[in-house]
């Protein structure tokens, strides 16, 4: 039989992860428009936005949610929308929709939990924080990177669109630059701290299975006995079969 070359109309080229998926595009949409009626309306930024005076002397309780899907400017609310379809989609369509909005949340509100502790410790970071207006996905963003990491870490991730790092570095680097940004005494310091609440609580929370820390504790009890039993009975680690690699 002849051969045939495959037809050059065979091949496709895909930019970035692909189609937003359902939660990822509910979120970019509510963003925006969050944005446009703040442009509109900017007297509900103080109201909405993230103020740990606010929360604590005013009881406005909705802020940790609400300062989530405001953004001081074109350039901020660009970055963050452009990083949640990068890394948001595939997240989403690994774990599905409704963990992944419980994720997102759980991240966004843990950096703004950081945020109003930090701003009840004594100092000059404390006092910057206490008054001061946080806006922004960036907290939710950063849990969604170190997830990211944690389930693609070899993925490359470029650098001003050149330079190709694994995923695992990038969130590492980004993570060191929010912790040195933080402990500055600035009012970038009161943003960074926020990135940095995100990203650690978006760790711990995957670490500790989901949300679920019993089943975290079952996990490593079962392979505390699987161990043993190995042990027991002259059992070697290896190849497709070693229980650490199969069990995630």
């Amino acid at each position: 039989m002849p051969y045939s070359p495959p037809s050059r109309r065979t091949v496709t080229y895909q930019l970035g992860p692909g189609p937003m998926t359902p939660a990822v595009k509910l979120l970019l949409w509510a963003n925006i428009g969050m944005f446009v009626l703040s442009w509109l309306a900017p007297e509900i930024v103080p109201l909405l936005g993230l103020q740990p005076a606010a929360v604590i002397l005013r009881l406005r309780l909705w802020q940790p949610v609400t300062y989530m899907f405001l953004h001081a400017g074109v350039t901020h609310i660009l970055f963050n929308m452009l990083a949640l379809w990068m890394f948001g989609v595939e997240l989403e369509r690994r774990w599905g929709r409704d963990f992944f909005l419980k994720y997102y949340f759980i991240a966004g509100i843990g950096a703004a939990a950081t945020t109003i502790l930090l701003s009840l410790v004594p100092g000059e970071l404390g006092a910057a924080m206490w008054g001061s207006l946080t806006v922004g996905a960036s907290g939710a963003i950063y849990g969604l990177l170190v997830a990211y990491a944690i389930y693609f870490p070899h993925r490359p991730v470029y650098i001003w669109a050149l330079f190709p790092i694994p995923a695992r570095v990038f969130v590492l680097i980004m993570g060191a630059v929010a912790f040195m940004s933080s402990i500055g005494g600035d009012q970038g310091g009161v943003a960074n701290s926020a990135h940095l609440g995100g990203l650690v609580v978006g760790y711990l929370y995957l670490k500790m299975g989901g949300g679920h820390p019993l089943a975290a504790i079952k996990y490593r009890y079962v392979r505390w006995r699987m161990n043993r039993l190995r042990q027991r009975f002259g059992v070697h680690d290896g190849g497709r079969h070693d229980w650490d690699r199969r069990v995630h």
